[in-house]
């Protein structure tokens, strides 16, 4: 089953030198373990744009759909046997990137 994580922080671009050794240390073992799918960090959510095409004509309005003090500031798509086992590997990539993570099933498969 795979998973999407995300990387919960109030700021963007804060990852430290220390931080990132660990987080590719952290991926270099999902891959390893055939746990890797795909991994990326965002932008700032003001860099966003919302699109609503659901009327006549689309409408964009520029910034997050939702004000939050915290977003998502990046994600892993990982494949993990179970939720246990995605949790497990995933309290480590929190201690990694020194961010609180949340795993959320994906519903395609």
């Amino acid at each position: 089953m795979q998973y999407l994580v995300n990387v919960i922080d109030s700021r963007s671009n804060s990852g430290t030198a220390e931080e990132m050794i660990a987080i590719d240390a952290f991926n270099d073992k999902l891959r390893a373990g055939g746990n890797w799918v795909f991994a990326a960090g965002l932008a700032d959510p003001g860099a966003s744009t919302v699109v609503d095409g659901r009327g006549d004509e689309p409408v964009f309005t520029d910034g997050p759909f939702l004000e939050a003090k915290e977003w998502a500031a990046g994600f892993w798509i990982i494949d993990a046997p179970d939720l246990d086992a995605a949790l497990a590997l995933m309290s480590e990539g929190s201690k990694a990137c020194n961010r609180r993570l949340e795993v959320r099933p994906l519903l395609w498969e």
